[in-house]
This record gives C-alpha cells, sequence and structure tokens, in this order.
C-alpha cells in the first residue's frame, strides 16, 4: 500500500523488563471516579454513573524528562491515575470475565487545561481542547498482569516539589477496574492495545513551568518528572 506521505509511527509505551513495546490503539478516561475527587469537583458520587472522555493515542509519552507546559492555559492541573492495558478485545464484557482482558497496568498522569475545561463546562461544549492535547498523558513502562496480579487495593500518590497533594487508594474507586472495562465494552468494541485511564482520587493542583512532580501506586510504579 502507498501512502501520500510517511505514516506515523505507531505510539507505543516500554514494558518492563522487556525490548517489546505495547502498542496503543486508543486512550480511553474515566471522570471523576473517586468519591472525594468527585466532591472537590462539585459533584455527588453517589447519583452518577461512570463516564468517559478520550486523549488522542500520541498524547501519551513516558513518564520522565520534561513535559512541556501546553499553550492556551494558565490553569495546568495534574490528575495521578492506575492505567489499564487492555490485551483481549470484546463487546458487551462481563465484569465477572474483565480481568481476562488486561495485559497489564502503568501509572499515568491525566494532565488538564483546567481553565479551557471550565470554559468548556459552561458553554456546554466537549473536553477535548481541555484534555486532549499533546503529551497531555505521560505514563510509566507497563507492567505484565501475569506477573503483576490484578491490584484491588494500594495507594495512590502524587507531590509537587516533595509537597504531598493527591493520596488515596485504589480500593476507594466508585468503579472498580472490572465495571470499567464493562462499561467501556458497551459503548465501543475494546481492542488489544486500548488503554484506560481509571480517575484520581482527591488533590488535583495547579502545575507550573520548573514543577517537578513525582508520583506512584503503591506496588506498581513511580515516577518523576519536570514540567518545562
Amino acid at each position: 500500500m502507498s501512502y501520500v506521505f510517511a505514516p506515523q509511527t505507531i505510539p507505543s509505551l516500554a514494558i518492563e523488563g522487556e525490548s517489546a513495546r505495547f502498542p496503543i490503539r486508543r486512550v480511553f478516561c474515566v471522570g471523576r471516579n473517586y468519591s472525594e475527587h468527585a466532591r472537590e469537583m462539585g459533584h455527588d458520587p453517589d447519583r452518577e454513573p461512570p463516564f468517559f472522555f478520550m486523549k488522542p493515542a500520541d498524547a501519551v509519552v513516558p513518564a520522565s524528562g520534561v513535559i512541556a507546559y501546553p499553550p492556551l492555559t494558565q490553569d495546568l492541573h495534574h490528575e495521578i491515575e492506575l492505567v489499564v492495558a487492555i490485551g483481549e478485545g470484546g463487546t458487551d464484557i462481563d465484569p465477572d470475565d474483565a480481568l481476562a482482558h488486561v495485559w497489564g497496568y502503568g501509572v499515568g498522569l491525566d494532565l488538564t487545561r483546567r481553565d479551557i475545561q471550565a470554559q468548556a463546562k459552561k458553554l456546554g461544549r466537549p473536553w477535548d481542547w481541555a484534555k486532549g492535547f499533546d503529551e497531555s498523558a505521560p505514563c510509566t513502562a507497563l507492567r505484565r498482569a501475569t506477573a503483576l496480579g490484578h491490584p484491588q487495593s494500594g495507594a495512590i500518590w502524587l507531590k509537587v516539589n516533595d509537597v504531598e497533594r493527591q493520596r488515596g487508594d485504589l480500593a476507594d474507586q466508585i468503579w472498580s477496574v472490572p465495571d470499567v472495562i464493562s462499561h467501556v465494552s458497551r459503548s465501543v468494541e475494546l481492542k488489544a492495545g486500548d488503554l484506560i485511564f481509571t480517575g484520581t482520587p482527591a488533590g488535583v493542583g495547579p502545575l507550573v513551568a520548573g514543577d517537578r512532580v513525582s508520583a506512584g501506586i503503591e506496588g506498581i510504579a513511580t515516577f518523576e518528572l519536570t514540567i518545562g
């Protein structure tokens, strides 16, 4: 097959301890999946079913080095999240069967242009410009579920310049990983290579140029990066 110009390289993530890489197909993100975060954003977590937004696959970059401060915002926010990597696709997946579709896990950062998001909410517009910009989804190397298992609890935390901003536990998720996978698969066909960012605990806040972000999830991975 010929193309009018060379196609872009397939986005991918490193795999811990392996030379092979995990090709990224699509990136789904769960909104407000921790009770305290839902409350800090002004919502009642007991009344809302899960909802989703997406980021471009090439927004996923290594959670290391320098991440550029994006244009068009003066209110960039951090959101630390468990990332689920899908290895086997399907539709209408039952929650009881969902973990069989998981290839592995990582730790990701959902960077958000909060001022743009606030304006979009006010006007009833999509969140794409607030969530889907370049380098908006830094992520650690993935770990295979066959080696790691399927964590259902464990501390999730984030610090900015050594000051803790976010802390929670995976057990605090409103919708568990199997529930989230099941919900996504009812709307679209999940396929190998899909990533799911599963929501963030309370404590989201602003980042400025020069900030050093360190974060992690107990038993999965940690990372450190700098906002450029």
